[in-house]
Formats: C-alpha cells, sequence, structure tokens
C-alpha cells in the first residue's frame, strides 16, 4: 500500500464520538482529511489508490508502554532478531508502537541485555520501538509481584547511568518505588533525560507517595497490582493515585488483574485522558504452542491470565490491546474514551507529536477493527503491516 491513498468506508473513531461511512486521505504518512458520508471526495484524489474498509471501525494505532513480549519473542531471548519479530506480530495486532519492558534483574545482567538489543531500535520494520521501559531494579522488596526478590537492588544512580549507557540513552520509561532510599537522584535523571518515571511495585504510603509525585513521579504502573492497597485508614499507593487526578496510572483491563466494576470505577473518578490501558502480556501471548516460558520459568494459561506452573501464582497478563479496547467498552467506556485510553494518552504522555488520534495533520498510525474488535489491517505511518 503506497503512503497516499484514501482509506473509504469505515467508522471512523474521532476524539468526540463515531463519524460513520467516513473516508480518511493519507499522504505521507500522514492524515491529510477525514470525510464525512455527505462530502464528495476531490477529483484529484481519484488517482490515488483507494481501499475499502469494509466498514469496519478505524481507530488510531494502539501504543502499548509496557509489554514483556509477543508470540513467542521478547526482550528476555537477548537478541535483537527477538525485538524485530516482536514488533512485527505486534503490528498485525494493531499496535504501532511499543515499549520492549525488561523484567527486574541483577544490574549487571540488566546492563548486559540493554547492551545487547539496543542496536535493535531503529531498524524494526512493524511496530515503532519507542525505547525500553525497565520494570525494576530499584522496587520494593515488599510488592516483588513476579519479580525474583534476589534480583531487587538498591536505589543507586551509579547502576542507572550504567543502565542509561549501555542502552544507548534508549530508556523510554523506568518503574520504581519511590519511597526506597537514595530514589532522589535517580528521580532526577529520569526527568532531565526525558525518561519516564513511574511508580510501581511499591509498599510506599500515602504521604511518601505525594513526596515523589511533587518530585515529578506523576505516572503509576498497572495500578492496584504490586502496590500498597487503599484502604479507609491508610490511602497507600493505589490511594495516591485514586485520589489525585493529575497522577495518570496504567491498567491491565484483562478483568482478572483488576475487577471489571473497579476498572468502570476508575473513569468516574479519574480524567480519562490519564488512564492508559496496557497490556503487560508476557512472552508466550499468541504463542501457538508450548512450552510457554516467561521470565525463564514455565506458565500455563489459566483462568484468562498465564500463571507459574510451579505455585499456581498468576505470572502476568495475556491481553492484547485490541481485546483490551473491547473489554473497556463492555466495562462501560465509550468507543472514543476506550481508544484513548489505547492511544491518544500514551502518546502525550510518552510527548509523541501529532500521534495517538484521526485528526487531519497526524501521524497516519490507523488499525482497522471487525465487529469483534479483532484486527484486520494496520498502517503504521500510511504503511500497511505485513
Amino acid at each position: 500500500m503506497s503512503a497516499s491513498f484514501v482509506l473509504q468506508n469505515v467508522r471512523a473513531v474521532l476524539k468526540d464520538g463515531l463519524l460513520q461511512n467516513a473516508s480518511i486521505w493519507v499522504e505521507n504518512g500522514y492524515i491529510r482529511r477525514i470525510f464525512r458520508a455527505e462530502e464528495t471526495l476531490p477529483q484529484t484524489l481519484n488517482a490515488l489508490p483507494h481501499t475499502d474498509g469494509q466498514n469496519t471501525l478505524a481507530l488510531a494505532g494502539f501504543i502499548d508502554l509496557h509489554i514483556h513480549g509477543f508470540a513467542g519473542f521478547g526482550p528476555e531471548q537477548e537478541t535483537t532478531q527477538a525485538l524485530w519479530e516482536m514488533s512485527a506480530r505486534l503490528a498485525r495486532e494493531g499496535v504501532c508502537a511499543f515499549c520492549p519492558t525488561l523484567y527486574c534483574g541483577k544490574p549487571p545482567e540488566m546492563e548486559r541485555l540493554l547492551r545487547t538489543l539496543a542496536p535493535a531500535i531503529g531498524k524494526e520494520t512493524g511496530a515503532r520501538i519507542l525505547g525500553f521501559h525497565l520494570e525494576g531494579p530499584f522496587i520494593s522488596p515488599a510488592k516483588p509481584g513476579v519479580m525474583k526478590p534476589q534480583d531487587i537492588a538498591p536505589a543507586d544512580i551509579t547502576v542507572l547511568k550504567r543502565l542509561y549507557d549501555a542502552a544507548e540513552g534508549k530508556i523510554a520509561a523506568m518503574t520504581l518505588a519511590p519511597e526506597l532510599a537514595g530514589i532522589g537522584p535517580v528521580i532526577e535523571f529520569c526527568l532531565e533525560r526525558g525518561i519516564l518515571p513511574q511508580a510501581g511495585h511499591t509498599n510506599a504510603t500515602y504521604n511518601e507517595f505525594l513526596s515523589a509525585a511533587a518530585r515529578g513521579v506523576t505516572h503509576a504502573t498497572h495500578l492496584f497490582n504490586a502496590m500498597s492497597p487503599f484502604t479507609h485508614r491508610a490511602p497507600n499507593a493505589a490511594g495516591a493515585v485514586l485520589l489525585h487526578p493529575e497522577i495518570s496510572c496504567e491498567i491491565i483491563a484483562d478483568g482478572v488483574h483488576v475487577h471489571p466494576d473497579v476498572v468502570s470505577f476508575l473513569k468516574r473518578i479519574k480524567p480519562i485522558e490519564n488512564i492508559v490501558l496496557v497490556t503487560d502480556a508476557l512472552k508466550p501471548t499468541g504463542q501457538p504452542e508450548g512450552p510457554f516460558i516467561a521470565n525463564g520459568e514455565e506458565v500455563i494459561f489459566d483462568g484468562g491470565v498465564w500463571k507459574r506452573k510451579a505455585d499456581g501464582v498468576i505470572a502476568g497478563s495475556a491481553l492484547t490491546i485490541a481485546r483490551g479496547v473491547k473489554n473497556l467498552v463492555d466495562f462501560g467506556y465509550t468507543l472514543d474514551e476506550a481508544a484513548a485510553c489505547a492511544s491518544a494518552n500514551p502518546a502525550r504522555l510518552m510527548k509523541l507529536p501529532k500521534t495517538g488520534r484521526l485528526a487531519e495533520g497526524f501521524t497516519a498510525d490507523i488499525v482497522l477493527l471487525d465487529g469483534n474488535f479483532k484486527p484486520v489491517k494496520t498502517f503504521i505511518q500510511g504503511r500497511e503491516a505485513k
């Protein structure tokens, strides 16, 4: 498909609602104009290729800021080829950009992994790699989730500088526990270099969390999961996110990590633009057959999530962003709200200009979904992903 074409007969999900029987003129990788059903296309467009969207839903391409792997490929395989394969497979699922997420590891091991993987970024042919998301190593031993306790490290700015250098500066986000001793210089380093500091795997008190927010940690990793819980006497980390609308958060909308009614509740108290849909998907998600390995351990699919085979503990999500959008709609979000959580909101968080919306002048990252929210086609900067 040419980078300049007309996409016709789609139901375009715009910022303010659904536009039936729309046509989208894409030129040189950008959306030049969106036409309503009653508008006649200019004759000058007749020479361009036309694609029939067959009444599919057209949404801005998805952006997944927290994903460990997909279709059997992920950073843990320690090869650039694995990241490229992950990029290609995600593109077929409507994802136009993502942050490959590294598990908490011993700092020298994370450093070695980043040095190996960094050259992959910029050479991917599918979904764009925005940079790495480091989920650790500066997290709370009290809230490891499925991270390996022996890999957790004290906050140390010299360690972060080594990780940053190993990644050639290609770190987009870092999950950290804001209550740790020595975390201040780490937060400052992240903010100075455009790395998004995220509060997660944290046992912070309410006041500790708000103190970190005042220093610039205003985004939370997988809300409610692996963080000190909200109670009426001790609001803690989860309560700080809930009670302060300016703090944005990830949400895993698989209906298991967070109850559907709680996901619905979230949008009643937090501005929709501060809710970011993520998958936190593990490498075996979308993998056709086993064995299924994630973070060096065998996992099984049970009850809608991946669980460690050894002890049945939830190891992570099997969600796709497309399924997450459908779930958000099922949980009470409007279609445009769900679409924003999957594209516009993460684009704003990552400071991606003219990205994340179906709008004139924006990058032509477009996903077409059928009636069951299954991706049919994906266009990345105006070119169809194969």
